[in-house]
């Protein structure tokens, strides 16, 4: 049973979307990932959603680029969280793609992260499943312990090098 649904709106987006799979290997959340188009692959998406929440999917994270309409599609369909992820390209920079993912009506909200935010996606995931359980709430806590002790750590090694 995977905990997470990541949709892909083609293969071109997976470099941009693997720090978020990665992050949450290693934050133990299991998640199935397949390509869909929100508008060539209709059938297909409203499939794998209706499949996976049926199988205990709690959250989907959608990735596109362009018009973006996959995360908006995807929440039509669903009442779980759903993420998405704007992709930056080639076309305005992202923005257009920034602005269809952000732009929900009301009652099909969609959280958006930052263009190209694949790991913000995986941690607002993340901190939305450790409402529910308290190991990943420990691990997000640690995870942030050790940021900061290495911001601390690169801060001192600066004020050294720089020192007068």
């Amino acid at each position: 049973m995977a905990e997470v649904v990541i949709f892909l709106g083609s293969k071109s987006d997976e470099s941009k979307v693997a720090p978020c799979m990665q992050l949450l290997k290693e934050l133990e959340i299991s998640y199935f990932v397949t390509i869909c188009s929100a508008h060539r692959t209709v059938q297909l998406l409203e499939k794998v959603i209706e499949r996976e929440e049926q199988a205990g999917c709690q959250v989907f994270i959608c990735a596109a680029g362009m018009g973006a309409h996959l995360a908006g599609a995807c929440a039509a369909r669903t009442t779980h969280p759903v993420i998405g992820i704007p992709i930056a390209g080639q076309n305005l920079a992202g923005l257009d793609a920034l602005l269809s993912t952000v732009q929900m009506p009301p009652a099909y909200p969609v959280a958006t992260v930052a263009l190209d935010g694949a790991k913000n996606a995986a941690w607002l995931c993340a901190q939305i499943l450790a409402l529910t359980r308290e190991d990943l709430r420990a691990k997000i806590k640690e995870q942030r312990i050790l940021m900061q002790q290495e911001i601390e750590r690169q801060g001192t090694e600066l004020s050294r090098k720089y020192q007068v």
